[in-house]
């Protein structure tokens, strides 16, 4: 069996939507795979209780208890390959990874961003693409790499700029259609190693 672990920060609305994909695609029996885990940084993640209910392992490393980003990595690794995963999924874990930390997963670690990359990497994107006047936005799911919002893309999807749009308005149209995205391109990548 394929493992997936997802790594969060907040709320966990990219992680619940894989989760539910994978429950209702049945993902074990078409891929031989599964969630094995939810990882958070912070320990008030909103999405450690929705892992709990679907009886994933919920688990927190927290940041804040590391004296360098280093020894943060080296614990979350070692957190990770507690499940032998075949899938590093980031879904809103807000901490830049340090370059050994994404050798060690590389070509298994996956990140969604919430613009058209590389258009807009990094933080602000919504204001950022409202501020240089793009008729679209949008997100991208991507392989990470050491060079940040910069790996190979996977999948995206487009939203219109409508008149009147805020940061706000912009992001919630957008997350709709990460919550699409990121289950299908995880999917994708399941097919092609069955």
């Amino acid at each position: 069996m394929k493992k997936i672990v997802i790594l969060i920060s907040g709320g966990g609305s990219n992680m619940a939507a894989i989760v539910r994909a994978a429950q209702r695609d049945n993902w074990r029996k078409a891929f031989a795979a599964e969630v094995a885990a939810v990882i958070s940084n912070r320990p008030d993640a909103g999405g450690l209780a929705f892992a709990r209910e679907q009886g994933l392992a919920a688990e927190v490393v927290d940041h804040k208890q590391f004296a360098s980003r280093e020894a943060f990595d080296e614990a979350l690794a070692a957190a990770i390959d507690r499940h032998s995963p075949a899938l590093v999924v980031l879904a809103g874990f807000m901490r830049i990874l340090t370059p050994a930390f994404v050798e060690r997963y590389r070509g298994r670690l996956l990140n969604i961003h919430p613009s058209l990359l590389p258009a807009f990497p990094g933080l602000h994107t919504h204001q950022r693409a409202l501020d240089a006047g793009c008729r679209f936005a949008g997100a991208t799911v991507h392989q990470v790499t050491a060079d940040l919002d910069h790996g190979p893309i996977l999948e995206q999807a487009v939203v219109p700029v409508l008149p009147g749009d805020t940061a706000a308005t912009l992001a919630a149209r957008v997350l709709t259609q990460e919550h699409l995205i990121y289950p299908r391109a995880v999917a994708s990548l399941l097919r092609q190693a069955a």
